[in-house]
């Protein structure tokens, strides 16, 4: 069914705080240009099963292979040179800063990388979206605030900053932890949007934990759904949703409604 080397390969991650088993054996496939969800109710793993796949916690056992190569135990420097970028729960954005010198410093971190090419670097490969602040702000509707302080502008804005930031490293994958949190039914709407069309037009893969399920569930191809640690599910939504096991643990009859 898939062909290639896989962007990201979980085998058997597994992590271990003391006698608590967080993830417990998650394999998991990501493949170029897939919009993947990922879900399970509150200490289900999610977000340590994030922190495994980006070098932020080292598995206790398993491999991380990505784009081939082995980076089992390797830091998050490590897996962001290989093209992996990720937000986290709590906008981390330098507050003092205006919105566009946040984003300046995630050109600058891409342009740490190693240059392929003496005249051109690695421009070529780089989408016209992403080769400046400018670009990167239009594209995720913050030029209007370009010069405000980050912590200036609302919490909505901050997650949006937190995604432009991660998109000026120029990766191959965007992981998000919870970027609708805390943010209005239409405000959530407009980024499930935007990750979309991130997806679309930039040719990303998008992995994206989120605890409004029905929203992502909408916009997503493939959800894995995470239980006590354990992977129970991963399908596409419309399977997930008429998963006994899944119903069971956690979404109840009434999320099967409104996804088709």
């Amino acid at each position: 069914m898939h062909e290639g080397t896989p962007l990201l390969l979980a085998e058997s991650v597994t992590v271990r705080f003391g006698g608590l088993v967080a993830v417990d054996a998650v394999s998991a496939r990501f493949d170029a240009g897939e919009l993947v969800g990922i879900i399970g109710p509150n200490g289900a793993g999610k977000t340590t099963f994030f922190n495994a796949i980006t070098g932020v916690q080292v598995p206790t056992s398993g491999r991380l292979l990505v784009s081939g190569d082995d980076l089992t135990g390797k830091g998050p420097h490590r897996f962001a040179a290989h093209g992996l970028a990720r937000t986290f729960q709590t906008p981390r954005v330098f507050a003092d800063l205006p919105v566009r010198d946040n984003i300046e410093f995630g050109l600058k971190f891409a342009g740490r990388r190693p240059r392929k090419y003496w005249l051109w670097g690695e421009e070529a490969t780089v989408p016209w979206t992403l080769r400046d602040a400018t670009r990167i702000l239009q594209l995720i509707g913050l030029s209007d605030q370009a010069a405000l302080p980050a912590g200036a502008v609302t919490p909505s804005q901050q997650r949006l900053l937190e995604i432009g930031m991660a998109l000026a490293t120029r990766p191959k994958m965007l992981l998000l932890d919870e970027v609708a949190a805390g943010l209005t039914e239409s405000e959530i709407e407009e980024m499930a949007r935007l990750i979309r069309r991130l997806r679309d037009e930039l040719d990303l893969t998008v992995v994206w934990i989120e605890h409004a399920v029905t929203v992502l569930l909408r916009h997503v191809e493939r959800v894995l759904v995470l239980h006590q640690g354990r992977k129970i599910a991963d399908a596409t939504p419309r399977e997930v949703v008429r998963n006994p096991e899944v119903v069971e643990a956690y979404l109840g009859d009434e999320m099967v409604e409104g996804v088709s």
